[in-house]
């Protein structure tokens, strides 16, 4: 079993707001974690309480908003095709799986892309449909938020950042993907599975043991 990078350290060290590059070895990790304080704003989005409203448009050009699920659980995860965190959770069909999982299930997963154009990983409707079909992605919609008003309301740090908000509208998870934060692939089977674990007790009608996690991943890259 791998030992836990400690968090902490790491979000005090890491450089905010830099573009992701291919990881090298030894500080891969201190070099790609977002810090903590590269949230723009204040976090409306508290666990317990009801989730932002949201209306984005998506990648075939249909607007999309959160009561349109109402009802449902939803899943948000924010995402960026350029980050080697994200590669890593496509590329090992991680994420990918956990979107056939959840849709399969009934669970809606958005995924959403909060880039600002010029930055690392924005793409338009088409160039996201790209990214689908080339990454295998099974997500219910790819939303765009090139302003960033919407990462910035749910204070999303980081690609990946997971929330779950259950069929009341209420968030009951926010945080990372899983429990080891490292690029290497070969870690995640090591890791525990945040969100099919909250999806899972959710279904059951049990709390989430792990309401909130730390991110971990690359600085979105909002406007400056």
């Amino acid at each position: 079993m791998k030992t836990l990078i400690a968090l902490p350290m790491l979000l005090a060290t890491a450089a905010v707001g830099t573009a992701c590059a291919a990881p090298e070895a030894g500080n891969a990790v201190a070099a790609t974690v977002a810090n903590a304080a590269n949230a723009a704003a204040v976090t409306a989005a508290k666990v317990g309480q009801p989730a932002p409203a949201f209306e984005l448009v998506d990648s075939t050009g249909k607007t999309r908003s959160l009561a349109e699920f109402a009802g449902k659980t939803v899943v948000l995860e924010w995402t960026n095709h350029g980050c080697p965190f994200v590669q890593k959770h496509y590329g090992s069909g991680n994420i990918p799986s956990q979107q056939r999982d959840a849709v399969a299930g009934g669970v809606v997963w958005l995924s959403i892309n909060s880039s600002a154009p010029g930055q690392e990983g924005h793409v338009d409707g088409a160039g996201a449909e790209q990214v689908r079909a080339r990454t295998g992605a099974a997500q219910t919609a790819y939303l765009l938020d090139p302003s960033g008003d919407t990462g910035r309301t749910y204070g999303a740090k980081t690609t990946p950042h997971m929330y779950v908000i259950d069929p009341q509208g209420v968030l009951r998870y926010a945080g990372g993907i899983d429990t080891i934060p490292s690029p290497d692939p070969a870690d995640i089977a090591q890791a525990t599975q945040l969100v099919p674990q909250a999806l899972a007790e959710l279904a059951a009608g049990q709390p989430v043991s792990v309401p909130v996690s730390r991110p971990y991943g690359c600085a979105v890259k909002y406007a400056v």
